[in-house]
């Protein structure tokens, strides 16, 4: 079969922080993508607000390179795949893997091998793909070469890869510096035998296949992403597999459904460094963007309409974690922070409280994110929302919020399923890392949770490597303590491991909630009586309502406790009469912390401006009548 030789497609694996985007970066500045007088950023590729915040990629992203040989052959473009590494967004990685031809699994030359790289080099293997190994980082005091590379011969073997995988390309790598060898630098230096990474593009251009093709084929496009365009409306980035795709001609268009229409292709665009250009054509191995089908889905193709065969669908992972996603029901729906001020009033005229609005957004969200799963349920103003991890739908929640919605969110759940009439639920691989003197405090943090300890390391440098199956319920909830018990040294990375039996009752917060009993604003005086019982969430002035959870109770049960108390004056005065006792600083909760603290019958009250925890039931007598129906069943 005929092959294309001036272009390659690759994706860029690895697992989450080992440097992916900023060895992206380090490739498109080499390559001469930029003017000399441009400003650059770090993490050009991170383009999404959360992901600069988060320091993580949540969406997969392409670009390309013109790379020019140094033989002075012509220039090859080197189409770049920037994957994220949080199995949370494995619907990403999937998406990207049908694009590229190869991938680089990128490891960090200390952690080596962990969870995630598990997981991105799991789906490449099955996708019957090469790999080039690349080790990043290895400038870092800590660095252990030799011993990375003998962990990922391991894993690639425990993953069952034949011969020819097997056989992979090792390139040792500075990405911070942009300097690339092909000859193993000593532990904690940069590569002394090069200034650039000129040995990893050659090393791409050997070992990636260029895309092959028939002649005679009918076009046949693959949709993998989905773009938007204020101009252009939406627009469906593709890889054409056969055939050409010009600029104005009519297609086929085959839907998920298998129905065919014919559509016109009114704009094609190809990538150049972080921008997008017009263009005529786009060949067989061609990453190309086209707009004019205002409907189209990610997994459908676009073919030759005297010949249209339709491209095999993209298939992801089933969801493990799902949560309840509706509108706000608490008093102060649509009231701004503290409900008062002309300030709040203003902020309120965009605000997003009805049932059909957020219908709306979540369906929009599934156009793009092929990972998640939208169902009904028995309330028509909320929706079961289901994806791959806790992570994953927080981070959908707080672009919601950041957009001006206001939102009710239950407790994370599993999504069980039944196997031989037995209940399975969701396990996960969980590897920690912590020094030897926390090594018990976790054993028993995993213990509670019912996680058994599969493998444990110690590499000689005070640190611990312990592997743990665990139960998916297990995990909800489980950084915070992890980080408080290891002091926050530890570091704790998971991945979906399939399906066991059911592991019966967990009890992951031993703690009771401290629950307001009046509507009212929080004052001092009452936080500095209440500060024994518990810690608390919310600061002197924060307006409260009854049925809000203000803080977290010493004891297992939960109390009703009146914060909104004010100090009663009297027209005596003496030195003694006013205490000045110092207030302790409440603990600040963030959105996925608020998720982790829920109880089953708590959820999480999410505005623009707050993030409150509240009762599902705000009314005390309610409760308390629920609760003796319980107990006298």
């Amino acid at each position: 079969m005929p092959t294309r030789h001036d272009i390659r497609n690759v994706a860029i694996v690895a697992h989450v922080d080992h440097g992916k985007t900023t060895i992206v970066d380090a490739m498109l500045k080499q390559a001469g993508a930029f003017a000399a007088h441009q400003q650059l950023d770090d993490r050009m590729m991170d383009s999404n607000d959360l992901e600069r915040e988060k320091g993580i990629t949540i969406l997969a992203k392409n670009t390309a390179v013109k790379y020019h040989p140094k033989d002075g052959g012509a220039p090859i473009t080197i189409n770049i795949i920037d994957t994220p590494g949080h199995a949370d967004f494995g619907g990403e990685v999937e998406r990207g893997l049908s694009m590229v031809d190869a991938v680089v699994l990128l490891v960090d030359a200390s952690e080596g091998p962990l969870p995630q790289t598990r997981f991105v080099l799991r789906k490449a293997l099955q996708a019957r793909m090469p790999v080039i190994l690349c080790i990043n980082k290895t400038d870092r005091p800590d660095s252990r070469i030799d011993e990375v590379v003998n962990e990922t011969y391991d894993l690639f073997l425990d993953l069952d890869a034949d011969e020819d995988q097997i056989e992979f390309p090792i390139v040792y790598a500075c990405g911070r510096d942009g300097i690339a060898s092909l000859t193993k630098p000593e532990d904690g230096t940069v590569p002394a035998d090069s200034d650039s990474l000129e040995p990893f593009f050659s090393t791409i251009l050997e070992h990636v296949p260029a895309p092959s093709f028939d002649e005679d084929a009918p076009l046949q496009a693959h949709v993998t992403n989905l773009d938007a365009d204020n101009f252009l409306g939406r627009i469906a980035l593709l890889r054409v597999e056969q055939g050409e795709l010009r600029k104005g001609q009519t297609v086929a268009w085959i839907k998920r459904d298998g129905s065919i229409s014919n559509v016109r292709i009114t704009e094609l665009m190809m990538t150049e460094a972080l921008t997008r250009k017009p263009a005529e054509v786009a060949g067989p191995g061609d990453i190309c963007a086209v707009a004019g089908i205002p409907d189209i889905m990610i997994g459908e193709t676009l073919a030759d309409p005297e010949n249209p065969i339709a491209l095999p669908l993209i298939t992801v992972d089933q969801p493990a974690i799902s949560m309840t996603i509706g509108t706000n029901t608490s008093p102060l729906v649509g009231r701004g922070g503290t409900g008062k001020g002309a300030e709040a009033k203003s902020a309120v005229k965009d605000r997003k409280v009805t049932a059909r609005q957020v219908k709306d957004r979540l369906d929009r969200e599934l156009v793009g994110n092929v990972s998640l799963r939208v169902l009904d349920t028995e309330r028509p103003d909320a929706w079961e929302v289901q994806g791959r991890g806790e992570l994953a739908l927080a981070i959908l929640v707080e672009q919601m919020r950041r957009e001006g919605f206001e939102l009710t969110i239950g407790k994370p759940q599993v999504v069980t399923k039944e196997v031989d009439g037995k209940v399975h639920e969701p396990v996960e691989r969980l590897t920690v890392d912590v020094p030897e003197e926390h090594m018990g405090a976790v054993t028993q943090l995993m213990g509670i949770r019912k996680g058994r300890m599969d493998n444990m390391s110690n590499h000689g440098s005070g640190w611990v490597r312990m592997e743990f199956v665990v139960p998916s319920r297990g995990l909800i909830g489980f950084r915070t303590e992890f980080l408080t018990n290891t002091r926050g040294t530890g570091i704790a990375h998971s991945i979906h491991e399939g399906h066991e039996p059911w592991f019966g009752a967990l009890t992951t917060r031993n703690n009771g909630s401290l629950v307001a009993d009046r509507a009212g604003a929080v004052t001092a005086f009452a936080m500095t009586n209440l500060q024994e019982r518990g810690v608390l969430f919310t600061d002197p002035g924060t307006e409260v309502y009854e049925g809000m959870i203000v803080g977290e109770n010493s004891r297992s049960d939960d109390m009703d406790v009146n914060i909104t108390k004010e100090k009663k004056l009297t027209n005596m005065r003496s030195s003694s009469a006013d205490s000045f006792e110092a207030i302790v600083p409440p603990r600040k909760l963030s959105l996925e912390q608020s998720l982790e603290f829920c109880r089953d019958d708590e959820c999480v009250e999410v505005t623009p401006e707050a993030v409150r925890i509240r009762k599902v039931v705000l009314d005390a007598k309610e409760r308390g009548r629920t609760a003796s129906r319980a107990k006298n069943g």
